[in-house]
């Protein structure tokens, strides 16, 4: 592997080393790195022994033992069965810990769904609750319902609460600085919540929760450049180029629905006019519907959805209208990224065997040079959102365990300057 990897770098040429973000890679970086592959392996090939990680991961056994006694000490794994030998000594083998859950929300512009996952990914409990348009009493309504939910499970421990919102959040104050089509910019929706429960809280864009998502729970191994696109009421895009999350300066990256199509297209939520969202999100495609057919409007687009499969022509031609630019949207991407994979999840992906082709087509057929990307439709959008909440927490609490007594200022430092932990870990 090691030969293969040398001959592409030669291939490459000189590789270009910006010198503003270089880290020394210093032994306890190197530990951590090591940290993330092993308790990867675990949550991959469990249950595991201890020799089989250090086959697996090419790490010599001591260092193994020792991350693994740092894993169960912080509960993250625990110790099982032994395993079946034909002879010798029989090894304990080692899963990731049931009891250790994560509280998510999914935060929408009209409603949350809040649920409790644990560390391979399975819901616990999910309930939906209506969103109101004020944040201080919206945030409230949700703290109320996340206190509930805790409660319903004082035997598990709760690392900490995930949250997928519909907007761009700055990755150092963590606080929403773009979200047109939810109203809570200059409201510090963490502190609030961890003012009320004593949990830290990770925030993302939904886009990137998904992406994360798929990286943790999904079906990427091997994919280092890729677009996953989410199509609710806006449109949402997370970059992972050369196996890295592409973040941007304040968290910003990826808002191509807020590119610009027709500049005399209708208003944007962003303040501009004609911008992607507005020809191939949800919101968009109920839009075409209502000008087709005004005097029977749809109030969801389940219901469009529901029409259209039903026969209902106009609302086959709006979501028609829809597949089309969105597919013109995905060429776009596919031409500024190059990306081998474009990830679709979302409400049209329900109804993908009749709008899909339609999308497709549009990406194909006037590719500026050699192959389109691959398409891929995940199967839930909602379960996708909450994985990529949860996933929030796994990757920002796994690398290092956060102590209990640890300043905000203090966490920050220790982050990694370039690449997270767990972004080395999958680009290995």
């Amino acid at each position: 592997m090691k030969t293969q990897i040398d001959r592409a770098q030669r291939r490459q040429g000189i590789r270009r080393i910006d010198l503003a973000y270089v880290e020394l890679a210093s032994s306890e970086v190197a530990r951590d790195i090591n940290r993330d592959v092993i308790l990867e392996l675990i949550r991959t090939k469990q249950p595991i022994a201890r020799a089989d990680l250090s086959r697996s991961s090419g790490l010599q056994p001591s260092t193994v033992s020792s991350i693994v006694e740092q894993l169960l000490e912080e509960k993250w794994i625990v110790e099982g069965a032994a395993a079946r030998r034909p002879r010798g000594r029989r090894p304990t083998l080692l899963s990731l810990n049931g009891d250790m859950v994560i509280l998510v929300a999914d935060i929408r512009p009209d409603q949350a769904i809040i649920a409790v996952v644990d560390l391979n990914g399975r819901f616990l409990s999910r309930e939906a609750l209506p969103l109101l348009t004020d944040p201080e009493r919206g945030v409230s309504n949700l703290i109320d319902s996340m206190e509930r939910m805790r409660a319903r499970h004082p035997e598990k421990s709760f690392e900490g609460i995930g949250l997928s919102l519909p907007g761009r959040v700055d990755p150092i104050s963590q606080r929403l600085i773009l979200a047109p089509n939810l109203k809570w910019s200059d409201y510090d929706i963490k502190k609030a919540i961890e003012q009320r429960i004593p949990l830290q809280v990770e925030m993302d864009n939904a886009a990137n929760a998904c992406l994360l998502s798929e990286l943790w729970f999904g079906r990427m191994d091997g994919i280092r450049n890729a677009v996953l696109i989410t199509i609710s009421e806006g449109v949402g895009a997370a970059i992972l180029a050369s196996g890295q999350l592409v973040t941007g300066k304040a968290g910003l990256a990826g808002e191509f629905g807020h590119v610009p199509l027709n500049p005399s297209g209708p208003q944007c939520g962003c303040g501009r006019n004609g911008c992607w969202e507005m020809y191939a999100s949800s919101r968009a495609a109920l839009r075409f519907y209502t000008e087709l057919s005004p005097k029977t409007p749809v109030l969801t687009i389940r219901e469009l959805l529901n029409r259209a499969e039903d026969g209902d022509r106009k609302a086959i031609e709006a979501l028609n209208r829809q597949a089309m630019f969105l597919g013109q949207g995905l060429r776009l991407i596919a031409t500024a990224l190059s990306p081998e994979l474009i990830l679709l999840t979302g409400d049209l992906t329900i109804s993908w065997a009749r709008f899909g082709p339609i999308v497709e087509a549009e990406l194909n057929g006037k590719m500026l040079a050699g192959v389109s990307p691959r398409l891929m439709v995940t199967t839930d959008a909602e379960l996708a959102r909450l994985r990529g909440a949860a996933a929030l927490v796994l990757q920002r609490h796994s690398g290092y365990h956060r102590s209990a007594h640890s300043s905000a200022e203090e966490q920050q430092v220790r982050k990694p300057k370039g690449r997270s932990k767990k972004e080395t870990a999958v680009a290995r």
